[in-house]
């Protein structure tokens, strides 16, 4: 990430094309922001969960580095992710019920380490992209015309909405660890 001193421009990066550098200035903020949001949280606050069926916060944090790896696949790679991703990351894509399970006992820098490996690929991979790539179209849904600028818009927009349920989440565990 570039420093903090440049966190609040959105501008050229040095080793990025134009247009580029204004998504890795985006993507730095957004991380940035979630990683203030969850940097001094206890294993227990990781681990909170308001109800069964609700989500911890270190699984909403690994399904944030997942979703980012199954957009590294089908906009570097042009592919869906492979059995080597799923096996990885499988319960974190979907945010299902062996997510919450599946992760005990593991400090915050866990998880801010997974955030860092797959943001390290990204940045490496859009470093050697140019503006025109942001435009490269392909189809979605229902035939619906997609770019990769919009695919890293979803990305960023997507690690907004959890970093939202994570900062209502740590209010609701700081009440209820507290109250204990």
């Amino acid at each position: 990430m570039t420093g903090i001193e440049n966190l609040f421009f959105i501008g050229a990066v040095p080793g990025y094309s134009e247009q580029v550098s204004h998504l890795v200035s985006m993507l730095n903020f957004v991380r940035h922001g979630t990683i203030s949001a969850v940097e001094k949280l206890t294993v227990q606050e990781l681990e909170y969960l308001p109800h069964k069926n609700s989500n911890s916060i270190g699984s909403l944090l690994l399904h944030i580095a997942a979703a980012e790896i199954g957009y590294q696949a089908a906009t570097f790679y042009n592919r869906q992710v492979n059995t080597e991703e799923k096996n990885a990351w499988g319960n974190y894509f979907s945010l299902d019920s062996k997510s919450n399970q599946e992760i005990k006992g593991h400090p915050i820098h866990y998880y801010l380490e997974k955030l860092e490996q797959v943001r390290q690929i990204t940045l490496t991979e859009l470093s050697i992209r140019d503006d025109a790539w942001l435009l490269d179209e392909s189809r979605f849904g229902e035939n619906k015309k997609i770019n990769n600028y919009f695919k890293w818009f979803h990305v960023l927009t997507h690690e907004v909405n959890h970093r939202g349920q994570i900062r209502t989440l740590i209010r609701e565990a700081k009440l209820d660890l507290n109250s204990m």
